[in-house]
């Protein structure tokens, strides 16, 4: 029999439990804290975060990983405020969020008073939905409708915003049951026979596998594909460790900001782009087509976004696994010609040239290829990889091979500096008995780093390199590209290891590859966080730019 509830919070937190919440990510306050009372008491477990906009990584990262919402909770005014760009990054990146922000009494609505802002206007533009309940009755299904949008495609976050006499109201109104989402089916049968027949046709066909083809079960349908066809693959960014290690001679690399890669060649050269999943903010058309003569095909699960550049000849809409499932059931093995597959062979040549790397007796510090191949090395099929945005991130998405989807994870919607750590804390709870590497620069590193506390006080196992170099160098890069100087990127130095110890982290230096390797081998042997602090030698900056397309600056 159904207990009755006596305030909205008990509602709150029980619509969450049957939702099958975890996690929740927050910071209390005083007009949500009835919400923080209920949750100490039963719910999903409370995660007391250093700051909002972290924990509104950390429930991106879950939702990221798991395919369901990840949880934020904020105060009224500057902490609902605060999560404002964790919502936007995951919005813009298909990360599905389910943000709830406290808010002043409803007769304090129209008044100028302490924290008193419209939460929902705030939050419209930036979430696929925004809310606020003003009737305690409705809490249950307010929530319902906001988890069940949020991960509904193109996923993103949800924001509910709870007044303070909302949250302590009566509630009679039970709360809404555990519902079972909908599965879409494949494709219609004339479109996949129509798409079957124009990769027959075609002389190189390839598959540009995007954010909304990397879950489990389109990662395992594509892998059925490419194993049976021998289709070669590109992924984007956030489509890394889609190809598998037995399927790697299939693996063309990642594409992403610059036109000036393997997988741009392939793009060039191919007569069928075959574009899976893929959302235009990771590598927008105008890039990777910017001749605007490709012949493209689109799966998905939503209509393709149209511009000048990326026009679809036809679009298959609906389950992408099951799309392609019943694609590969309909084509003959071995789809690439003979002629195709010498000059793929020579892609696969440049693909392991360019990650080779030969030391130099003017390097003093550790090179970038220096540290992804130690770390290629050491980082096993079942870790997670957390990359924040910076000239690291440019590095490690170009050469370090990832083997299986959602185990190395990027910010390719909004660029957010200061993702890494609150990933990799959101990845250590849903992954516990992995290790988890994150990577940031010194700038991005300092966006997030006092949440190095709560990594601490869960004794998660997380490596953190830091790559150091004292500026913010993807900026400046670029600025002596346009202006041939740089300006506004200089900082002044931090003592890493010392700051790591300060929070009871472990903090090491590694300045050669050896002492690389040896603090790689104590940080797996360490439980609880380690910071790694790499100076970094970034001179060859300048060739990750070069055969750039014009005013294709980020």
């Amino acid at each position: 029999m159904s207990k009755e509830y006596n305030k909205g919070s008990d509602n709150l937190v029980e619509s969450l439990k049957n939702l099958g919440v975890k996690y929740v990510f927050g910071i209390p306050g005083a007009k949500i804290d009835g919400v923080f009372n209920a949750l100490e008491d039963d719910g999903p477990e409370l995660i007391v975060t250093r700051h909002e906009q972290n924990a509104a990584f950390m429930a991106q990262a879950i939702g990221r990983i798991t395919g369901e919402p990840g949880v934020v909770i904020a105060t009224s005014g500057p902490g609902a405020s605060n999560l404002a760009t964790g919502l936007v990054t995951a919005t813009a990146e298909g990360d599905p969020v389910l943000a709830i922000g406290g808010q002043v009494k409803r007769s304090d609505l129209l008044k100028l008073t302490h924290q008193s802002m419209d939460n929902a206007a705030l939050f419209k533009p930036i979430t696929k939905y925004s809310a606020e309940i003003q009737d305690p009755e409705t809490i249950s299904e307010v929530i319902a409708n906001a988890y069940r949008l949020s991960k509904s495609c193109k996923m993103g976050a949800s924001f509910i915003s709870i007044p303070q006499d909302v949250v302590d109201a009566p509630v009679k109104e039970k709360v809404i049951k555990p519902l079972q989402s909908p599965k879409l089916g494949s494709a219609s049968a004339e479109n996949i026979a129509y798409l079957a027949d124009k990769i027959q046709e075609a002389e190189l066909p390839l598959l540009l596998v995007g954010m909304r083809g990397s879950s489990h079960e389109e990662t395992e349908a594509i892998r059925h594909l490419v194993a049976k066809t021998e289709l070669p693959v590109v992924e984007t960014f956030q489509a890394a460790g889609v190809i598998s290690r037995d399927l790697e001679d299939n693996f063309f690399g990642r594409v992403g900001l610059f036109r000036n890669q393997p997988g741009d060649m392939l793009l060039k050269r191919s007569d069928l782009v075959i574009a899976i999943g893929y959302d235009p903010i990771e590598y927008e058309a105008r890039n990777w087509n910017a001749e605007g003569d490709a012949r493209i095909i689109v799966i998905d699960e939503a209509p393709a976004e149209i511009d000048a550049y990326m026009q679809p000849e036809r679009e298959l809409i609906g389950s992408i696994a099951a799309t392609l499932s019943s694609l590969a059931d309909v084509l003959p093995e071995g789809q690439v010609s003979l002629e195709s597959k010498k000059y793929l062979l020579t892609l696969q040549d440049k693909l392991k040239k360019r990650d080779y790397f030969e030391r130099h007796d003017a390097y003093n510090r550790l090179h970038p290829l220096e540290v992804i191949n130690t770390l290629q090395t050491n980082v096993t099929d079942d870790m997670t990889v957390t990359v924040d945005v910076g000239s690291h991130y440019i590095w490690m998405a170009r050469h370090f091979r990832s083997y299986e989807p959602r185990r190395l994870l990027f910010s390719n919607g909004m660029q957010t500096l200061g993702v890494a750590l609150p990933w990799a804390i959101g990845a250590a709870l849903v992954r516990p008995n992995t290790q988890i590497i994150s990577i940031s620069g010194d700038g991005g590193f300092l966006f997030s780093a006092q949440d190095l506390e709560t990594a601490v006080r869960r004794k998660l196992n997380i490596i953190h390199l830091i790559w150091n170099d004292g500026r913010y160098n993807m900026v400046e890069f670029q600025e002596i590209m346009k202006y041939q100087r740089s300006s506004g990127v200089d900082f002044g130095p931090v003592d890493f290891v010392k700051y790591a110890e300060a929070f009871g982290a472990k903090g090491l230096r590694a300045t050669s590859l050896e002492e690389l390797q040896d603090a790689l081998t104590e940080g797996f042997a360490t439980e609880g966080p380690v910071i790694i602090d790499i100076p970094i030698d970034y001179r060859d900056n300048a060739e990750l730019g070069k055969t750039i397309l014009p005013d294709q600056f980020y």
